[in-house]
């Protein structure tokens, strides 16, 4: 029975790890229904890209306030859950606080008054953040897209965020023998008094319950994650390093395409040639994308490190003059579908069966697509480089090529283009009359 609590921290511990694992591996394997591109190549600049823009920040700063507070918020999550390796050592094996003898007090003291301020800081800010998300009104929070789940999930965090900080404090403070050093308790120092007139096995009960609660709150928080917009707590080191390092507005051509062009302009080539031996049954690719296996994987994982902060939607021409686009809900539309494809792929024993869904019409409306002025204000202001206009873009081009679904006044462009080398319905003996006009 001593080691009973040992027991069942591990098989606690175990089972979270190993749920988190799981679903990992599920995310990984979503993210690899997407087609192939290469972004192995500029080394150096991705690596420069991601310390400065993920660990860095650098884009969440450009709006002062939310910025400064979300990198508290950071900062704090990263460095207090260096205590939470403490807390597995300890219970695992059975110590109190096992960094103290091996740190040493001066320096341990240090280390948790330090943790004590960042989540007391931590605290206030995801305050001002509920507040900010819940009384507010700001715009971009009461979109049409951010009802029901999406509103829940993002106050589900900040809740998260402060039982958590909370029980850590009142177990530092309910501490007797942590505060009877008198060390490293710069906050709950103040939140001792409240428990006086308690025994010291009332105290230590109440400790207890705080430090149980606590790792199996971060246990369910880790877990969480998979299902929560909170994936860009991990997702947003990898999907820095794989942005898209070209030039904003560089179109991407189809190898298919470019093929036939060149084929088209070579005077020795023949039309009619038989296709190389072996691809004489290949199944042509398809131009563009009309659902989630269309996209390549750069953009499957943008949608699940998306952080429906809705910056994107709060700079896009389109959204602000009322048209039906929200970058934000693109990503999070292809992220659903791309969930829903997987839970098919789950429910099927690893295959796919057609469910007569997809992401354009199903998701995302033709009359969004069109919406856009491809401006690349989204992908500017996006705090962890996703590209919401790569997918708009590869869906008009499903539209245009597959489907000759683009808008009349496109169309009647395109064949000006064709007809008369220009985008005006006149031909090229007729294009300089105006200069003879009186």
């Amino acid at each position: 029975m001593q080691y009973l609590p040992n027991i069942i921290f591990a098989l606690a511990l175990a089972f979270g790890l190993g749920f988190f694992v799981m679903n990992i591996r599920k995310l990984i394997r979503n993210i690899n229904l997407g087609k192939d591109v290469n972004r192995k190549d500029k080394k150096p600049e991705r690596l420069k890209n991601m310390i400065k823009i993920a660990l860095g920040q650098s884009k969440m700063v450009k709006r002062p306030l939310s910025g400064f507070l979300h990198i508290i918020v950071y900062v704090g999550f990263i460095i207090i859950n260096i205590e939470v390796l403490e807390i597995i050592i300890d219970g695992l094996f059975g110590s109190h606080r096992i960094f103290q003898e091996v740190l040493g007090d001066g320096f341990y003291a240090f280390l948790i008054g330090f943790f004590e301020i960042l989540a007391a800081l931590v605290f206030v800010a995801v305050v001002i953040f509920w507040l900010r998300r819940n009384v507010s009104n700001i715009k971009r929070f009461l979109s049409k897209e951010m009802k029901g789940w999406p509103k829940k999930d993002g106050n589900n965090i900040l809740y998260f965020e402060m039982v958590l900080m909370t029980l850590f404090l009142v177990m530092n403070a309910t501490d007797v023998h942590f505060q009877q050093a008198g060390i490293g308790n710069p906050i709950s120092q103040f939140i001792t008094p409240l428990f006086d007139g308690f025994s010291a096995e009332g105290l230590h009960t109440i400790e207890r319950t705080c430090w149980w609660i606590h790792i199996l709150g971060i246990l369910v928080f880790l877990n969480y994650l998979y299902y929560s917009k909170h994936l860009h707590i991990l997702l947003a080191f990898p999907n820095t390093y794989f942005a898209n390092l070209n030039a904003k507005g560089q179109f991407t051509n189809l190898d298919s395409v470019t093929t036939e062009v060149k084929l088209m302009m070579d005077p020795d080539a023949d039309p009619y040639a038989a296709p190389p031996e072996g691809e004489e049954e290949a199944i042509p690719e398809k131009f563009g994308a009309s659902d989630v296996a269309d996209l390549s994987w750069v953009q499957l994982m943008n949608a699940y490190t998306c952080t429906e902060c809705g910056r994107c939607t709060s700079v896009c021409p389109a959204n602000l003059t009322g048209k039906e686009l929200s970058p934000r809900k693109i990503m999070m539309d292809t992220r659903d579908r791309l969930e829903e494809v997987g839970r098919n792929i789950d429910a099927n024993k690893g295959v796919f069966v057609d469910d007569g869904k997809q992401l354009l019409n199903d998701y995302i409306s033709p009359e969004e697509l069109w919406a856009c002025t491809s401006c690349n204000a989204c992908v500017e202001e996006c705090p962890v480089n996703i590209d919401p206009l790569s997918i708009i873009m590869d869906m008009r081009r499903y539209l245009v090529m597959e489907e000759s679904a683009a808008p009349q006044e496109l169309n009647m462009m395109m064949t000006n283009i064709e007809n008369n080398g220009a985008p005006w319905q006149y031909n090229q003996q007729d294009r300089l009359n105006w200069a003879n006009e009186e």
